[in-house]
């Protein structure tokens, strides 16, 4: 998944085309200054508006956002080499943060700053499973200050704005709120999830992917991770993008930690087939042969005709001591608080009674 698929369904070519049309064919009243009594009035092109306090937050973030240039990426439908684009934002003073579908499969990847600057780039990491990679750059500009990640976590109804490159549209800001927050999303084309997702209103399209979510300080919160429908964005938090880009920093790669379950949120109805005191937690839906869960949970029965729901499995309420009251928690729980190694507590619901187990946690397997 690349933002280049404007390139494939010409929506670049489309916007510039019908910007330029728009301009061209613009009609307004013309103004008959011969009329007594009337006056024109001409624009002080040395005068500029007052702006409001979003002006001042793009102006202190926008130096350091970029637009990401791919080339030489394959496409295997038509066997032909295409071009593709996105965001980025400067995380250090020679390091850019931006979406692993941007760059993937490309063989080039060029920056342009807001000043007009173009620098070559090398790629240093990337991990599909947060759609986070790491550029380093030959140079930024002076005038830039990295970004900082926000250290707060945040919350519903919060102000945001989201700073990008829409269809080529360098230097393009929107404003919203925080939708909603600890969101796992399913992307596109992928077979996991995507843990720890802020959600926004703020209006994000193809070309916005790996640009910066920002609070009103100017810190970021998430890396946009493009749109989900209208008026639904998302962006991969600023808690997950703290662990993962120094890691791609240092060593180019990052390890995630793995029980190698498949789980489904307790409804009530899982509850009453289940015979649980509530509707809370997760059921154990798969064990995977050889992973850290192998031989320490238990799976489900698969739904039935006469059961429409899993019964029989481990039902885990708490990891630690910390509640897990859904797989948004279980998710965000493990991506955030542990590390492949470490060995945790489950307490979890097993034949009808209460039990604990402990698991030591493994690495996600690599993507093909």
């Amino acid at each position: 998944m690349n933002d280049s698929r404007l390139d494939r369904r010409g929506f670049l070519a489309l916007a510039g085309s019908g910007l330029a049309g728009a301009i061209a064919g613009c009609s307004e009243p013309r103004v008959d200054n011969s009329m007594e009594g009337s006056s024109s009035a001409s624009i002080d092109r040395d005068t500029v508006a007052e702006g409001s306090v979003y002006t001042e937050v793009y102006r202190t973030v926008i130096d350091s956002v970029t637009q990401v240039q791919v080339a030489g990426i394959s496409d295997p439908e038509s066997g032909s080499q295409r071009r593709g684009q996105g965001s980025g934002f400067l995380i250090d003073d020679s390091h850019v943060v931006t979406n692993d579908h941007v760059i993937d499969g490309g063989e080039s990847i060029d920056l342009q700053y807001i000043n007009g600057d173009w620098t070559g780039t090398r790629l240093l990491g990337t991990d599909r499973y947060s759609d986070l990679a790491v550029l380093e750059v030959d140079h930024s500009p002076e005038t830039a200050t990295p970004l900082s990640l926000a250290t707060e976590r945040p919350v519903v109804g919060q102000n945001v704005l989201a700073i990008g490159n829409p269809y080529g549209l360098e230097g393009s800001m929107t404003k919203g709120i925080v939708s909603g927050v600890d969101r796992t999303i399913n992307p596109p084309d992928r077979e996991f999830s995507f843990s720890n997702v802020v959600q926004t209103d703020a209006a994000v399209n193809p070309g916005n992917s790996g640009g910066p979510l920002v609070d009103m300080n100017g810190n970021v919160i998430g890396v946009i991770n493009a749109g989900g429908g209208n008026n639904i964005g998302f962006a991969i938090s600023a808690a997950i993008t703290s662990r993962v880009v120094p890691a791609l920093i240092e060593n180019g790669s990052y390890d995630h930690p793995y029980m190698g379950i498949g789980i489904m949120t307790v409804d009530r109805h899982i509850a009453e087939a289940n015979h649980l005191p509530e509707a809370t937690g997760v059921i154990v839906t798969h064990v995977a042969d050889g992973e850290a869960a192998d031989g320490v949970l238990e799976a489900a029965t698969p739904p039935r005709p006469d059961t429409p729901v899993p019964t029989g499995g481990d039902v885990i309420f708490a990891i630690d001591g910390e509640p897990i009251p859904d797989r948004h928690a279980l998710s965000t729980y493990l991506e955030l608080e542990t590390s492949p190694g470490e060995t945790i507590e489950i307490d979890l619901w097993r034949d009808g009674s209460e039990t604990t187990v402990s698991l030591t946690l493994g690495v996600r397997p690599p993507l093909e």
